[in-house]
């Protein structure tokens, strides 16, 4: 069963997120990436709560309503403040500094390969859906020819008339990328209810907008699990397979034929079934 709740971390920051499981159970973070929402993690929270864990995914900054800073400030949305977010979300919930196990999904992939890299001693495994290593990710748009052309709506995203855009004849450049990429019509049906207006839309897209440079992130020395489908159109083959050799602990790389970006909506039980062996492997 997977239940709602509302989760402040600041007089003006009150996350909406899907819980499953008994609270103080070890934690599990999961945090979901642009296009999707909490709903994400639909078909994976239910397996963890059965599994003994407590499951927690939250709507993240501007995703919330009630967390939706004022995203023409692209400061609002620095890449700082939302992992900040996600440690606070953690202490809020009740687990303080205690370890927890971590699974991102694109842009909340991004958030964690840094968290991990950060923050080792707290994160007992970290599990990855479609975002490679940074430092595979940054070789790759130099040496593979196809990255760039995979990457491109990360500059389009940038431009001031992309929330209309991406809106228009009800979300349908949502509903077609989802779409393409194997995700249920229910699914995404739900996800449009979080992202399927310009506030929530405008919110979103101030994650790139707002994005900068970084820091380079050095090899994770955290046990890491690599979930990549070999039809997704944004990450390719180079980035994906290259992403082991930045792993400095124990790694799994699990490639699904003809799986989309999305696997956890497409294949959830699949992924429930690396998700599960990968935790178990690595208890808290």
């Amino acid at each position: 069963m997977i239940e709602t709740r509302k989760i402040r971390t600041a007089p003006s920051l009150v996350f909406d997120a899907s819980v499953g499981g008994i609270e103080g159970a070890p934690l599990v973070l999961m945090l979901h990436g642009f296009c999707v929402s909490r709903y994400y993690w639909n078909n994976q929270i239910p397996a963890l709560a059965r599994a003994g864990f407590y499951a927690l995914a939250p709507n993240q900054r501007g995703y919330a309503a009630e967390a939706r800073p004022d995203p023409t400030v692209f400061e609002n949305y620095a890449i700082e403040k939302i992992i900040d977010d996600a440690l606070d979300i953690v202490a809020a919930a009740g687990y303080g500094d205690k370890r927890f196990h971590l699974v991102g999904h694109d842009w909340g992939g991004s958030l964690s390969w840094i968290i991990a890299d950060r923050w080792p001693k707290r994160i007992a495994s970290l599990t990855m859906l479609s975002r490679p290593h940074p430092a595979s990710f940054s070789r790759a748009m130099q040496c593979d020819p196809e990255q760039p052309n995979r990457s491109r709506h990360h500059k389009e995203l940038l431009d001031s008339a992309a929330g209309p855009r991406l809106l228009a004849e009800n979300g349908k450049w949502v509903r077609d990328r989802l779409a393409r990429n194997g995700v249920p019509q229910a699914a995404i049906d739900l996800h449009l209810s979080v992202i399927g207006n310009p506030s929530a839309m405008e919110a979103a897209l101030a994650w790139y907008r707002a994005r900068g440079s970084r820091d380079p992130i050095g090899p994770i020395k955290v046990p890491t699990l690599f979930i990549w489908g070999d039809a997704d159109d944004t990450v390719g083959r180079m980035s994906a397979e290259g992403t082991g050799e930045f792993i400095a602990s124990d790694y799994t790389f699990a490639p699904l034929p003809g799986v989309g970006h999305y696997a956890a909506d497409q294949v959830p039980e699949k992924v429930n079934e690396l998700l599960l062996d990968h935790l178990a492997k690595h208890p808290a």
